[in-house]
């Protein structure tokens, strides 16, 4: 009886490494956004960005973001590096900037600082981050 489970446990492991496997779900995924007028591909962006080195000051930074003030003069206050004025980068091309703020840079759709879309919390080894992005090419 012992066979008999493990055998089936076999062929169940099996089953789902193949339907895995092929990523179909991820594919699918993907066709999806491009298929709804998603954001075309781009190699660089105009990135604005606040970085601050603990969670609940960056949380701090986000709620006067989201309650209407301008990104730059949030940054001006709350960013801990060199970006404080304003937390402008400039144009970053993919490749120069660490991974989980390069895919948070990427998904966003350009905005101006007097209303910018937000990405969520991105965390690096610098610290926490609040990314919005001004222009795509």
């Amino acid at each position: 009886m012992a066979k008999k489970q493990s055998g089936s446990t076999e062929k169940k492991s099996a089953a789902k490494k193949g339907a895995s496997g092929k990523n179909a779900g991820k594919d699918d995924d993907s066709s999806q956004s491009k298929g709804k007028g998603g954001l075309k591909p781009a190699t660089a962006v105009n990135v604005r960005h606040i970085l601050c080195e603990k969670h609940s000051k960056a949380t701090e930074a986000l709620q006067k973001l989201q309650e209407g003030q301008r990104f730059d003069k949030v940054a001006q206050e709350y960013s801990e590096d060199k970006a404080k004025a304003g937390g402008s980068l400039g144009w970053m091309v993919r490749g120069s900037m660490v991974g989980a703020f390069q895919e948070a840079a990427f998904a966003l759709e350009p905005s101006t600082v007097d209303k910018p879309m937000l990405s969520p919390l991105v965390k690096t080894n610098f610290g926490y981050h609040i990314v919005m992005v001004e222009g795509r090419r």
